[in-house]
């Protein structure tokens, strides 16, 4: 057994990005739309911060929490009580009926999966169990067992039927980890708007969803964070900005979660053609879309099929601007978003590719 470096940089970066937001929209706090509202707690494995404006605002963050919380017991993996745990324990011995919102999640996950031929597939699960990414029992699994827990991996073998569905082997497992949060996402900002909240946002273990614009008009800007921060640097360590109104601002990287053994990097973005974490040209990708849905699990595929073959796939999708960092510290950005992309690489280690 080599040498083992944990590093779990999860409520990190978010705590980043948040104060990162919080430092471009202080002004707004003292404009005629009223106090800001803001609210941490932590659900869904992962640190969720909101920040509203209106009269309602205390009373919309609540009833969103507790929705985070409700998604958080139906749609975790190791959730007793949930739909995902039902599915896996019956897998290969028939179909189990699932909430509506979890079938939701399943077609979508199933639409991604089929138009990146596999890139993105929730039937990961017994891989993501084995590497324990993220958890104290992280490690590299031999080589014999990838290779058999592999023959458990395909998104081809997760049937839906009207309101069950089911998996066609014993020990298959789904896990919606890169995909449910994006749905979460989408659903707090569905409540905001219930509470008559036209300004504020959510930020869901680094899924930023917005809503409206700053209450005095300006757009929000989100940091996308520098994928190799530098040792014994302070600061917010980011990369670059985008400006946006009601949009979702979604990244996937390899710095989120992670460890390291040998002076080789484990992170959790698993790819499900090898079963080992994905070896693409990226270090991170952030998508930029009007659905946080839709944005959570493309930017898995994505940031697994690489530069070339993620675009592609987002051309195939639509809609959804990009900002992608390759390993060779290069930052592309797609065409519809240039104008409210702005470079702040205070690193000075990056290139932007025009």
């Amino acid at each position: 057994m080599g040498l083992v470096k944990k590093q779990t940089r999860t409520r990190t970066f978010i705590y980043l990005i948040s104060l990162l937001m919080t430092a471009f929209t202080v002004t707004a706090c003292s404009s005629p739309a009223g106090k800001a509202v803001e609210d941490e707690g932590f659900a869904m494995g992962t640190v969720i911060t909101q920040k509203v404006y209106g009269a309602n605002g205390k009373t919309a963050t609540a009833e969103a929490m507790q929705r985070l919380e409700y998604l958080d017991k139906l749609l975790t993996f190791n959730a007793p009580e949930g739909d995902v745990y039902a599915l896996n324990i019956n897998a290969g011995k028939g179909e189990v009926n699932l909430n509506p919102i979890t079938l939701k999640i399943l077609n979508k996950a199933q639409q991604v999966a089929e138009l990146s031929n596999g890139a993105f597939d929730v039937t990961v699960g017994p891989l993501v169990k084995s590497w324990g990414i993220g958890t104290e029992q992280q490690h590299v699994p031999a080589a014999e067992e990838i290779h058999n827990l592999l023959a458990l991996v395909n998104y081809k073998d997760l049937y839906l039927n009207g309101q069950s569905a089911g998996l066609k082997k014993v020990g298959q497992m789904v896990d919606l980890g890169g995909i449910a949060k994006g749905y979460a996402g989408d659903e707090v900002v569905q409540i905001y708007k219930k509470h008559g909240i036209d300004s504020g946002f959510v930020n869901i273990g680094g899924n930023v969803v917005t809503l409206g614009s700053k209450p005095d008009g300006s757009p929000w800007t989100v940091g996308i964070r520098n994928p190799r921060p530098q040792e014994g640097v302070s600061g917010q360590q980011i990369v670059g900005t985008v400006t946006v109104n009601n949009k979702a601002v979604v990244t996937a990287g390899d710095d989120q979660r992670y460890f390291e053994q040998d002076g080789k990097r484990y992170h959790h973005i698993l790819d499900p053609h090898t079963g080992y974490p994905a070896e693409s040209d990226l270090m991170s990708v952030t998508l930029i879309t009007d659905s946080s849905f839709d944005a959570d699990a493309l930017d898995t595929a994505v940031f697994i099929l690489g530069l070339e073959k993620g675009k592609e796939l987002l051309r195939k999708y639509g809609g959804i601007e990009a900002v992608f960092i390759t390993k060779d510290k290069k930052i592309y950005v797609t065409d519809g978003l240039k104008s409210n992309f702005q470079l702040h690489d205070e690193s000075h280690e990056y290139q932007y590719i025009e």
